[in-house]
C-alpha cells in the first residue's frame, strides 16, 4: 500500500510564539546556570530602578535638605558598581546558555537526521537542509543569548519602573499606564505579519544557501559548459527574493517600532506635563519629579526596546519551528519493538527477493520493479545486469531497507526484513556504491568506516586487496593525510579503490558491488577483481555492472529490463539464450578495443 507523502518542513508555519518552547526545554538542562542569569537580571534591574531613587536623594536631602551630599553620591556610585557587576555576570550566563542550547540542538536535530531513510532527503535538499542548521541556529543563539535576556530585563525593568512610579506620584503614573494596552494593541497585531514575514525570510536565506552549495559542489561542470552567467543570474534571483523579503519584514518591523515610541514617549510627555504643573503648584517635590522624569524614561524605553525583541523572538520562533520539524521528524523504517534476531550461516547469507514490487516515493507512478523473484543463496555470486534504469541498483537499496517494497517479501537468512532491525540487517552488508563517497577526513578515518575498530595491520590488508596500498603510503603524512572534501586530493580510481578496501575492512557476508570497478584504469581493474575473486570466497555477492566483461565469472546473472526478470543463468547459457543479455554482450564485445 502507498504510504501517505511526508509533509515538507517548508510548508508549515509557526502558529506562535509558542515554538520557542522548544528552546526551554533545551535550556532547562543547566537550572543553575538559568538561576545565576536570573539572578543576575534581577539585581541589575534593581540597581537600574535604584539610580532614579538616588537622585532624588540627592536632590531633596543633598541639595535641598543641606546635608552631606557626598554621601548620597556614593550611594549613587556603590548602585553604578552593582549595576556593572550583576550586568557582566548576567552576560556572561546568559551567552553560555545560548551557546550550550545552540550546541545541543545542532545535535539533536543531527542525530535525529541521521535517522531518517533516503526518502526524506529526496523531498528535502539537503543543501537546505544544511543551510538551516547553521543560519537557523545563529538567529536561535541570538534569541537564547541575547534577546530573551534583553526582553526580561527591559520587562522586570518596566514593571519594576511603574511600580515605583505609582509610589512616587499615583495620579502621573495612572495617566501613563492608560496608553499601555494601546501600545499592546499595536505590538500584537503587527507582531503576527512580522512573524509570517520572518518565516517566509528565513526560507529565503535557506534557498541562498542551497543555491551556493549546489553551484560550488558542481564548479566544474558550471565552467564545463560556460554557465557561469546563467548560475550568477539564477543566483542573483534568488537573493534579490530573499532581500524584496527582508526589506518587507524590516519595514514592517520599522513602523512597528515607529508608532510604539511615539505612544510611549508621547504619554511620557504628556504625563511630565501634568508633573511640572504639580510641582510648580507645590505638590510634588524637586526630588520626586526628577526621579519620576528618569524612571519614566527607563519605563518607555523598557517597553520601547520590547517592541525592538518583540520582532526578534518572532524571528526566532520561526527558526525554531522549522529546526523543530527537523528534530522531531519521523523515520519509516524503524525497527519492531521485538526484533527477530537474524541467524548466521556458515558461508555468506541467504537472501531472497518474493514477488517485489516497487516504486520511489518521488515517482509513485514509474515502477521500479515489477514483481521480481531472486533468490541468492549463501556463498553464491550473482550478478544483476540490464539497461540503464532496469533496476538493478534498487535491487540494493531494498536490500539494505533504505525503502520498503510496496509489495512482496524480502527475507535475509529466512526472516522478511521488516521483522529484524535494520541495523541489524546492514551490519550483514558492505556495500561499494557506483559513486564512491569520501569524507573530508583523513585516509585513515575513511577506510576506518568500514569498522571503526579496525588497527593499522587490518587497514593495510584491506588496501592492499584493493590494490590501494601503494598510493595510500605515497601521501604525504601516509594514513593521516586530509583527503579533502569529497576526496578532492584523489584521483577518480583512487577514490574507488578506497571505497573497496572500506568495503572489504567491514568482512560482512553479504558483499554488494554497484558497479564497484567503473572508475578503475585496465591495470588496476585486473588487479581488483583478482582480489575480489578471492575475497567473494565465502561471502554471498551481488555485483551490479553495466559492462559485461566484469560479470563473466559470476555463478548466476540476472538479466533486469524494464524492472522485470527477463533471463538468467551463467554466461555461456544466457549467450545460447540469444536474448537481452546476448545482445548487449555483443554490442559491448564488439566495441572493445583490440588489445
Amino acid at each position: 500500500m502507498q504510504e501517505a507523502e511526508k509533509p515538507n518542513p517548508r510548508d508549515s508555519a509557526p502558529s506562535s510564539l509558542g515554538s520557542l518552547a522548544m528552546l526551554w526545554r533545551f535550556a532547562v538542562r543547566y537550572p543553575g546556570r538559568i538561576a545565576a542569569a536570573g539572578a543576575a537580571l534581577m539585581v541589575s534591574s534593581a540597581a537600574t530602578l535604584a539610580i532614579p531613587s538616588g537622585f532624588r536623594l540627592v536632590i531633596d536631602r543633598g541639595f535641598m535638605g543641606g546635608g552631606d551630599i557626598s554621601r548620597w553620591f556614593q550611594y549613587l556610585l556603590l548602585i553604578v558598581l552593582i549595576l556593572a557587576m550583576a550586568t557582566a555576570a548576567r552576560f556572561y550566563f546568559v551567552s553560555w546558555l545560548g551557546e550550550r542550547v545552540v550546541a545541543d540542538i545542532r545535535s539533536a536535530t543531527q542525530a535525529n537526521l541521521l535517522r531518517l531513510e533516503p526518502r526524506f532527503f529526496e523531498e528535502n535538499r539537503p543543501s537546505e537542509i544544511a543551510s538551516r542548521m547553521t543560519a537557523d541556529t545563529a538567529i536561535i543563539d541570538q534569541i537564547v543569548g541575547s534577546t530573551v535576556s534583553v526582553a526580561l530585563r527591559n520587562l522586570v525593568t518596566g514593571t519594576g519602573g511603574l511600580i515605583y512610579l505609582f509610589a512616587l506620584a499615583p495620579k502621573l503614573a495612572a495617566l501613563l499606564v492608560l496608553g499601555i494596552p494601546l501600545i499592546l494593541l499595536v505590538m500584537i497585531s503587527l507582531g503576527r505579519r512580522v512573524r509570517k514575514l520572518s518565516r517566509a525570510s528565513q526560507d529565503c536565506l535557506a534557498a541562498v544557501g542551497s543555491a551556493t552549495a549546489e553551484v560550488l559542489g558542481a564548479m566544474k561542470i558550471v565552467q564545463a559548459f560556460g554557465q557561469e552567467a546563467r548560475e550568477a543570474a539564477r543566483f542573483d534571483t534568488t537573493v534579490e527574493a530573499g532581500f524584496a523579503m527582508a526589506r518587507r519584514r524590516i519595514l514592517l518591523r520599522a513602523a512597528m517600532t515607529a508608532v510604539v515610541i511615539a505612544l510611549v514617549f508621547g504619554s511620557i510627555t504628556a504625563v511630565m506635563w501634568q508633573g511640572a504643573l504639580d510641582v510648580a503648584a507645590g505638590r510634588l517635590s524637586g526630588g520626586s519629579i526628577a526621579a519620576f522624569v528618569l524612571t519614566g524614561g527607563l519605563v518607555a524605553g523598557a517597553f520601547g526596546a520590547l517592541s525592538e525583541t518583540w520582532g526578534d523572538l518572532l524571528r526566532g520562533a520561526g527558526a525554531a519551528s522549522r529546526l523543530h520539524e527537523l528534530m522531531t521528524a519521523k523515520p519509516e523504517i524503524v525497527a519492531p519493538a521485538h526484533a527477530t534476531p537474524l541467524p548466521r550461516l556458515p558461508q555468506g547469507a541467504h537472501l531472497e527477493f518474493d514477488q517485489v514490487h516497487f516504486s520511489y516515493p518521488t515517482r509513485p507512478d514509474d515502477a521500479a520493479l515489477h514483481g521480481v523473484s531472486i533468490d541468492i543463496r549463501p556463498g553464491e555470486t550473482v550478478a544483476i545486469v540490464g539497461p540503464s534504469g532496469a533496476g538493478k541498483s534498487t535491487l540494493i537499496q531494498l536490500a539494505l531497507r533504505f525503502y520498503d517494497p510496496l509489495a512482496g517479501t524480502i527475507r535475509l537468512n529466512g526472516v522478511p526484513l521488516p521483522e529484524a532491525d535494520p541495523g541489524a540487517v546492514r551490519d550483514m552488508m558492505a556495500m561499494v556504491p557506483q559513486d564512491s563517497v569520501i569524507f573530508a577526513a583523513s585516509a585513515r578515518d575513511n577506510l576506518r568506516f568500514g569498522r571503526w575498530d579496525a588497527g593499522d595491520e587490518q587497514i593495510w590488508e584491506a588496501a592492499r586487496a584493493a590494490n590501494a596500498e601503494t598510493f595510500l603510503r605515497a601521501l604525504p603524512e601516509g594514513l593521516d593525510t586530509f583527503l579533502g572534501e569529497g576526496g578532492a586530493r584523489l584521483s577518480g580510481g583512487q577514490r574507488q579503490r578506497l571505497s573497496i578496501a572500506r568495503a572489504l575492512l567491514r568482512n560482512a557476508p553479504i558483499l554488494l558491488l554497484d558497479e564497484a570497478t567503473s572508475a578503475l584504469d585496465a591495470e588496476s581493474e585486473r588487479l581488483v577483481q583478482d582480489a575480489l575473486a578471492r575475497l567473494m570466497k565465502g561471502r554471498t555477492t551481488i555485483v551490479i555492472a553495466h559492462r559485461l566483461a566484469t560479470v563473466r565469472a559470476a555463478d548466476r546473472i540476472i538479466v533486469l529490463d524494464g524492472g522485470r526478470v527477463v533471463e538468467q543463468g551463467d554466461h555461456s547459457a544466457l549467450m545460447a539464450q540469444k536474448g537481452l543479455y546476448a545482445r548487449l554482450a555483443r554490442l559491448q564485445f564488439q566495441d572493445a578495443p583490440a588489445a
